[in-house]
């Protein structure tokens, strides 16, 4: 896979699609641009012409580990508009599901010149969502490091799979001064409680006013226990310039994913390529 440099560090892409119409995908969590449904999407796209970024943003796949910036989702979020312009490939359709949708929307708000319209589903929200992302993201590193050190962060299963990627990850890990690191986990930890009157964790409640790009927001189900059907329309309702559309599945899609990891959690999203280009049209 290719790799370029962007923002001083290397970062793991693909191109998909020879379209004249440029688009990004960011999935959720820590997950590659090889997990289920990430490339699908892409290969779609590319029947609608289109020509799609996938991608590995800083400290998941193939990509360098990096634990600077003010939050983990600003630095995904500069990361991706750098990566695009590196390309050439802006103003793209950038979008962006669960943590992709947080960074998508950060993009947005940060870089609105390189974004030409924006798509975001499952977005995280409430007290028991958001809480949950501070262990998930932060304290599964931190608590290891407390213990044994940087050398115990290594191995910790998501690190080592970062390490077998890009081996050179191992010493930028190692380098890392612990108790320096422990308080950049902190800080990045509190960065996921949100402030009153916005939904979304990096998002003021003044700045969504200032995200004038188109933005298609995909309902969450009403089953959902982490991406809250009333924070998706909490986003839309916000959004000056926002449309809001029922996804291509059934309301139980979170959780029948969450069941069936083997075959990813965005295992369906192949499904979106339509509405997408649909969307992107008008």
């Amino acid at each position: 896979m290719a790799r370029i440099e962007v923002n001083g560090l290397n970062i793991g892409y693909e191109i998909i699609g020879d379209g004249s119409k440029t688009a990004i995908i960011t999935p959720g969590g820590r997950f590659s641009k090889e997990t289920p449904g990430v490339r699908d999407l892409a290969e779609n796209l590319a029947e609608h012409d289109y020509r799609t970024v996938i991608w590995d943003r800083p400290n998941s796949g193939e990509s360098d580990v990096c634990f600077e910036g003010e939050s983990e989702s600003i630095l995904n979020a500069d990361t991706l508009i750098g990566l695009l312009e590196k390309l050439d490939m802006t103003p793209a359709l950038v979008i962006g599901g669960s943590a992709g949708s947080r960074v998508s929307l950060l993009a947005t708000l940060r870089h609105p010149d390189a974004v030409r319209k924006l798509a975001i589903l499952w977005i995280t929200g409430d007290a028991i969502g958001l809480s949950g992302l501070v262990g998930v993201y932060c304290g599964s590193l931190q608590t290891p490091a407390k213990i044994g050190g940087m050398e115990a962060v290594t191995q910790v299963p998501e690190m080592a799979e970062l390490i077998r990627r890009n081996p050179a990850n191992k010493e930028k890990v190692l380098s890392q001064d612990v108790e320096t690191f422990c308080a950049t986990m902190q800080r990045w930890g509190a960065t996921f409680l949100p402030e009153e009157g916005s939904p979304v964790p990096g998002l003021r409640p003044d700045d969504w006013k200032k995200i004038t790009t188109p933005v298609l927001v995909f309902r969450s189900g009403q089953s959902d226990p982490h991406h809250p059907r009333y924070t998706s329309e909490q986003v839309h309702n916000l959004l000056p310039n926002s449309t809001m559309v029922e996804p291509p599945w059934s309301d139980r899609e979170w959780i029948d994913r969450m069941l069936d990891q083997e075959n990813g959690l965005f295992k369906s999203w192949g499904m979106l390529a339509p509405q997408l280009a649909e969307f992107d049209e008008g």
